[in-house]
């Protein structure tokens, strides 16, 4: 067995993956960020590719994976790989949904968190001026947690995980997620809404668990945002093409939009000249306080990435015996 990992996102030589897959496996690891770094051989020897989110593994290109039986997603969203182009080669993709579904669930909170209670502003605020600082009001977003409406997004794993979290500290859950059977929501006792203007306007707090396809891009555009309950907060830890940022802008620059926190952006690292971008850096009035960004990492955790590690390879191993787990693509693995 041959594994190719083409754009690893580590720096030992598949330490976690040789533990996982055990003897008899093989793996050529790469840190490419571009398909063509690879040489063309270990795209044709490979029996699996397990793939980050460095390299798009499109079109053509897949016409060289001439033996590979697999192709695993190290993470959740699997915008960066064509699955149908994957199917149509017999390839099935499957990904690892299961490995940070609490730390992003906890990121989302602890935005959330920082926002309304100022623990950002306070903090930034006071490093400028110790002093003159010293103050309780300043912050514009400080609010009482319990009583607030939490709407969520998607409530697949971290939505619902995120859920529970908001509920306990005494939020009301309010869902949007069209996928989900009718009456799931009555197991969980959250409140359920059948459009997207429904739960903007409904949710003092609206945090995306969503994944990133055709329908969702760009699904909290003007219209969704129009829709928004006055001051809420926008927190997104999903995927950043999800939220228009020139809309979003605007909504915090005319104040629509309370406040926004943003794991994930359209473009990553950040376009500096994005006006929301540059408004936020320079901390202009208006913004101050109101938006809080981290560099897509609601995921991580040294735990977090050991799991993402040992999940990717296990995913290999049990799809090359014929027994595939979270396939996305719907293909059947051949057997070698």
């Amino acid at each position: 067995m041959r594994i190719l990992i083409p754009d690893a996102q580590f720096l030992d030589d598949a330490e976690i993956e040789r533990a996982a897959a055990g003897p008899g496996v093989t793996f050529d690891v790469h840190r490419a960020v571009r398909e063509t770094d690879v040489p063309e051989a270990s795209w044709r020897a490979c029996d699996a590719v397990i793939c980050y989110h460095v390299i798009q593994y499109r079109g053509p290109w897949l016409d060289r994976l001439e033996r590979c039986r697999v192709m695993v997603r190290a993470g959740v969203g699997f915008d960066n790989i064509d699955i149908a182009a994957a199917a149509g080669r017999g390839i099935p993709v499957c990904n690892v949904p299961d490995y940070g579904t609490t730390d992003v669930a906890d990121h989302a909170i602890a935005m959330m968190m920082a926002l309304t209670r100022g623990v950002a502003a306070y903090d930034a605020q006071l490093r400028a001026d110790p002093v003159g600082a010293w103050r309780f009001d300043t912050p514009p977003l400080v609010r009482r947690v319990r009583g607030q409406t939490f709407g969520v997004v998607g409530l697949g794993r971290i939505g619902t995980a995120a859920a529970l979290r908001a509920r306990a500290f005494g939020m009301d859950v309010l869902f949007y997620d069209p996928a989900l059977p009718s009456g799931a929501e009555l197991s969980f006792g959250f409140g359920r809404t059948r459009s997207l203007a429904d739960l903007m306007a409904g949710a003092d707090i609206v945090s995306l668990h969503c994944p990133l396809t055709g329908e969702t891009r760009g699904m909290i555009g003007a219209e969704a945002l129009a829709a928004s309950r006055p001051g809420q907060i926008l927190v997104n830890t999903a995927r950043g093409a999800v939220v228009d940022l020139d809309a979003l802008f605007g909504a915090l620059k005319d104040g629509r939009v309370g406040g926004a926190a943003l794991d994930v952006l359209p473009v990553e690292p950040p376009e500096p000249d994005h006006p929301l971008i540059r408004a936020w850096k320079a901390q202009e009035p208006w913004i101050a306080g109101r938006l809080l960004l981290s560099p897509h990492a609601a995921f991580y955790s040294p735990s977090s990435i050991v799991d993402l590690r040992r999940k990717s390879a296990e995913t290999v191993m049990a799809a090359l015996a014929g027994e595939p787990i979270n396939c996305v693509n719907g293909v059947v693995p051949r057997h070698g």
